[in-house]
Formats: structure tokens, sequence, C-alpha cells
């Protein structure tokens, strides 16, 4: 693999890591809420969401539902619905909820996310991205000479996901750290009211998403 073409991936993967989108919200709703360790989780699910897009654009299947409008409307529908759902779900969470009475002493605590749910959100939230499969089908082809393997593409997706990894790990810790602010019982509710519209605006952006074959 060309030393000028790896670098140039690693810039545009960066760049990618790095803007605006669900991971960064996810992640900035969980460690507020759950902690550090399901924002970790969070972190994971993105990356094993990573090799499945990777994998199933090294085989080919990923052309299917870029090329196919139904396909594509299918998986496309799925991602969109779950973001938004994810967003009306933290609205409901936003709602202020009656006192706990004496029956029910941690009543407050039930929205907190379990580290396997984090993991679940993180890799759901990639997997039925279908924006992850069309970077690498663009990527592939422009960063990888004729000829090479699999393991040279795979090598590539492990660049992507070390990204991730290091980039959101970083964000966990920060906002691990400035607990004191997350704790309020105010913040977290405006946090949560933020997200959901986040989330839904993501969803209802993704829902209106082209495949590449489209102008």
């Amino acid at each position: 693999m060309d030393i000028v073409n790896l670098i140039t991936f690693i810039t545009v993967a960066s760049l990618l890591v790095m803007s605006p989108g669900p991971n960064g919200v996810l992640i900035a709703k969980t460690v507020p809420t759950s902690g550090h360790r399901a924002g970790f989780a969070n972190t994971w699910g993105f990356v094993a969401a990573f090799y499945v897009h990777g994998t199933l654009s090294i085989f080919g299947i990923s052309i299917i539902l870029v090329q196919s409008a139904h396909a594509f409307l299918i998986f496309k529908t799925l991602g969109a619905a779950y973001l938004i759902w994810i967003g009306i779900k933290a609205l409901k969470e936003a709602i202020p909820q009656p006192a706990a009475t004496p029956s029910v002493p941690h009543a407050t605590h039930k929205a907190e996310t379990s580290v396997p749910s984090a993991f679940a959100e993180g890799f759901l939230t990639n997997v039925l991205n279908p924006k992850v499969s069309m970077f690498y089908l663009a990527a592939f082809p422009q960063f990888l000479a004729p000829g090479e393997n699999a393991s040279h593409a795979y090598f590539l997706v492990s660049a992507h996901a070390a990204l991730n990894l290091i980039w959101f790990s970083l964000m966990v810790l920060l906002l691990a750290r400035v607990n004191t602010l997350t704790k309020s019982p105010n913040f977290t509710r405006w946090l949560k009211s933020v997200t959901g519209v986040v989330f839904i605006g993501f969803g209802a952006k993704l829902a209106l998403l082209r495949p590449l074959n489209n102008n």
C-alpha cells in the first residue's frame, strides 16, 4: 500500500470522525447520564459496526444496498427509524417524573444505560447507517491499488476504527471529568432534550439520503 495513499486516507477519515454526527451526540448523551463505562461501550459498538460495513464492502454486498433502490430504501429507513426512536426516547426521559415514593426509592436511576445496552446503541447507530458503507465503497477504489487483497482493505477499516476509538475515548474521558455539572437534574433534562431533537434531525436527514448513483 502506497504511504501517500495511507496518509491521505487517514487525513480524510480523521476529518470524517471529528465532524459532528450521531456518534458524538450519542457519547454526549450517554456519559453524563450513565458514566464513562457506558461511553466506552458506545465507542466499541462503533468499532464493531465499522468491521461489519467493511466486510460487506470488501465482499461486494454493500454495492447491492447502494445500487438497488428498494434495498437502499429499506436499509436507510431502518437506520432513520432507529435514530428517530433514540431521539424520542431521549425526549421522553427529559420529561420530569413524579417524585419517587418511599416504596420506589431508586426510580430516578431508571434512565441509566447499561454497558451491554450502550454497546448495542453504538453498534446499531452505525450498522444501520448506509453512509458508512458508502464511505468505504467510495474510499476503497481511491486508496487501494488494483490487485491489492482484502487484508489491505481491512487495514484501512482498522485505521478508521482506531481513529474513532481514540477520538471518542478522549471525548468520554473529557465528559467524565466534568461530572459535577452533569449530575445536575436540570442539566440532564436539558441534555436529553437537545440530544433528542438532534437525533430526530439526524434520522430525518438520513431518511432523505440518496445512494451514490443518484444525482
